[in-house]
């Protein structure tokens, strides 16, 4: 038995009164991962930043946290300054607000050393420099002296957790580390992070959305809702085992790498509100196995029948849930078979598609000193009623593909078909014919509408752009509405007044209005939670089957395409590099790229997830800068396949371009493809 390190009891966090965090225990062994999980406002965070008394001046903390005996709530500034950053050590969500941005790095991270330890200036910045070096930074001397703006995302965390480990802390506390990274870096901070635990013996707490994650880092889960931890215990047990019908609505949520969830489960409805709370289970109003119990009393957490002791639901229905499926809880009607589907005639056909930047210096007189290469050679095809995925690292050109596509005018190079005719000779009139038969969803629903105007007016706006008339308009609001799951009644309802999934809704609506063929649809589910994201998921594949539509559906998220896409194109650089099926592109992946990007996507269940991590690519460093032309293979400095080439090989790859995917069947863009068994 390992001792207890961190004890929290009773935690209540209060933000004007209103509570957001109401009773947490948690208490945290040496040497464990502790994960807390749970959708946006669960109190996550809060609960975190209590820990260590980082809430703004407005929250009033109650209850208890212990390190190793010592109190922390009420703790003065100055004792709780000789813990953050010594015995406890924090990597936060957003590196580049954490750091200072006109101190470099190297001075930060000695900082913490010095403010901690009576070391000289030269044995702080040494300690940096190593730190720096084990975390994974290349050439650490010299990026020492960089400041943060010069740093990419995933560099940036890692010198966070550079930062968290300098002083061999007991816990570090992880905040959301790797959200908005891209899935390669995800796996490299997360290794980082293993690195970190591995070399200080700490103890961790891990805040994340993300189930995966949470199952390949985690020795324990607690899962969190409305404030209040709502099952916790081993998380081989809670995945396996989930007693509570919030838990297994996540689970049920989450699109799998693996395809083993065909039909993802949106729970119904939305978190309460910090004053809707009452004496009551807060999940209730939206559990179908809610009784009379559970509108009267505020579960506590107990072991559930025939659960090991550990692990603990807060649920009145605890022993019937056990052994029950997420399908069995939230049914889910009215999914679209999953099937082969008959494809129409071609849609959309890009060949050679390139777009360049230029890059300029100087600012009374400027003048070019270069391009940035943002596309430089990708090909797609889509036909009618089939979804082509696109996919790759952020710079790798993918939201410039899809703005040269809708510009609807002569692309800088290559050849663009829509609908069989080429956009390069349209003209005003051709180009307002092709606009209506092809829309877009935007990434940020809030963003993209108008919050000046109802929604109603919001989607009717491209109907008055066709020139549709006040009638026809007004008899098609309704209609859109109904059919995106929206209450027509709400029309008059301004985007504030939606949830994110709602407002994409709304999104989607708009894009519907005028009869489109082609949807373009850039990364739609990535800023919504876990269960709002399965509820629009299922809302496209439904649309996708009554309407006929062709979906060109751009994501970073795999998991995702693996659950909406008929085919997958993967580009790097500007470039594709791979595209077929998506059941052959994930099941057998050709080149190292794709390879590396699947094997980096965690799966949701513990036991799998670690197998896989024995093998897992991890790719050196962030994608090469775009502002320069590459010969030969462009992905070959960071490609493994390359590193155990002979020099014959080798010398191919630096000087031969790999010839394009072709199109309709599963191929890739390398010199020496071959399967590998990723998922």
């Amino acid at each position: 038995m390992r001792a207890v390190l961190l004890e929290v009891s009773g935690l209540q966090v209060d933000f004007d009164g209103k509570p957001a965090v109401r009773g947490v225990d948690l208490a945290l062994e040496r040497g464990e991962v502790l994960g807390l999980v749970g959708e946006s406002g669960s109190g996550k965070s809060a609960t975190a930043l209590a820990l260590l008394g980082l809430l703004p001046a407005g929250a009033a903390v109650r209850g208890s946290v212990r390190l190793d005996g010592q109190e922390l709530v009420g703790a003065s500034d100055r004792d709780l300054s000789r813990v953050r950053g010594s015995r406890i050590g924090m990597v936060f969500q957003d590196p580049l607000s954490a750091f200072t941005p006109v101190y470099r790095i190297g001075d930060q991270i000695a900082e913490a050393v010095r403010a901690h330890q009576n070391v000289s200036r030269e044995a702080a910045r040494a300690r940096a420099v190593e730190l720096l070096d084990l975390v994974g930074i290349p050439e650490p001397a010299a990026r020492a002296d960089a400041f943060p703006h010069e740093f990419s995302g995933g560099m940036r965390q890692r010198a966070m957790i550079a930062m968290a480990m300098a002083n061999d802390p007991d816990v570090i506390v992880a905040d959301e580390p790797t959200t908005a990274l891209d899935v390669t870096i995800q796996a490299q901070v997360l290794d980082v992070l293993r690195t970190a635990q591995r070399e200080t013996g700490a103890a961790v707490v891990l805040v994340s959305h993300d189930l995966g994650v949470i199952a390949g880092m985690a020795d324990r889960v607690a899962v969190m809702y409305a404030g209040r931890v709502v099952e916790s215990g081993p998380v081989d047990d809670v995945f396996r085992d989930a007693r509570m019908p919030y838990t297994l609505g996540l689970m049920g949520a989450v699109p799998r790498l693996d395809g083993a969830a065909d039909v993802l489960v949106p729970v119904p409805g939305a978190p309460p509100g910090a004053g809707e709370l009452g004496g009551r289970c807060a999940f209730a109003p939206r559990c179908p196995l809610a009784v009379e119990a559970c509108l009267s009393e505020v579960p506590p957490l107990r072991a559930a029948a025939g659960s090991a002791a550990p692990h603990l639901a807060a649920c009145v229905c605890a022993d019937e849930v056990g052994g029950l499926t997420p399908q069995d809880v939230f049914p889910v009607p009215g999914i679209a078979d999953r099937g082969e589907r008959p494809v129409g005639e071609a849609v959309l056909k890009v060949r050679g598609l390139a777009k360049t930047f230029p890059v300029f210096k100087g600012s009374a007189f400027r003048r070019r000193v270069g391009s940035v290469y943002a596309v430089d050679g990708v090909d797609l095809d889509i036909r009618g009623g089939e979804t082509l995925a696109l996919v790759g690292e952020s710079g790798s050109g993918k939201s410039t593909t899809l703005f040269e596509l809708l510009e609807l005018a002569r692309p800088e190079a290559g050849d663009v078909e829509l609908f069989g005719q080429s956009v390069g000779g349209l003209g005003k009139a051709g180009r307002a014919a092709l606009r209506r038969r092809v829309q877009i969803v935007f990434q940020d629903p809030m963003a993209s509408l108008d919050p000046r105007m109802p929604v109603g007016d919001i989607i009717s706006e491209p109907l008055r752009a066709q020139g549709a008339d006040r009638a026809a308009i007004a008899r098609r609001i309704p209609v859109l509405l109904e059919q995106v799951g929206l209450d027509p009644a709400h029309a008059e309802r301004f985007p504030h007044e939606f949830s994110g999934g709602q407002r994409q809704r709304v999104g989607i609506a708009r894009a519907l209005s005028v009869e489109p063929e082609l949807l373009v649809l850039d990364e739609p589910v990535s800023a919504l939670d876990v269960s709002v994201q399965a509820g629009v998921l299922n809302l496209l594949q439904r649309l996708k089957a009554e309407l006929g539509l062709a979906y060109l559906f751009v994501s970073h998220d795999l998991s995702v395409v693996r659950h909406i896409a008929d085919r997958v194109s993967v580009v790097y650089l500007g470039r594709t590099v791979e595209s077929g099926p998506v059941a052959d592109v994930f099941e057998g992946p050709l080149h190292p790229y794709t390879q590396a990007l699947l094997s980096a996507v965690p799966l949701p269940d513990p036991e799998r997830e670690r197998a896989r991590q024995r093998d897992r690519i991890l790719l050196a460093g962030d994608p090469p800068s775009p502002t320069r032309r590459y010969e030969g293979c462009r992905f070959r400095a960071r490609c493994p396949v390359y590193a155990d080439l002979d020099g014959v090989g080798k010398e191919r790859c630096e000087r031969e371009v790999p010839a394009s995917p072709v199109a309709g069947k599963q191929s890739a863009a390398c010199h020496f493809p071959r399967v590998r068994d990723v998922v």
